[in-house]
């Protein structure tokens, strides 16, 4: 694979993919989908995510109560 970021057409991502997508390491995703901290599956020896899964966890953990965005929330309203 090339240092280019997974097409947009590819639902299920390798963990290499995930690394790029998420600027991180492919150790820190191989450690967190142990950990079972990011959702994935392991299909024999390798481990697969979903697009659409990660974009909502991501957005998850973007608006938890301790991330500071919490206010962002759809229908969390403060006037």
């Amino acid at each position: 694979m090339s240092g280019t970021s997974p097409p947009r057409e590819h639902e299920i991502l390798t963990l290499e993919e995930v690394a790029l997508y998420l600027r991180l390491k492919p150790q820190t995703i191989y450690k967190w989908a142990q950990e079972k901290r990011i959702p994935a599956v392991k299909l024999g020896k390798e481990w697969r995510f979903r697009r659409s899964i990660l974009d909502r966890w991501l957005d998850e953990q973007m608006l938890s109560e301790d991330s500071g965005f919490s206010h962002m929330r759809e229908g969390n309203e403060q006037e």
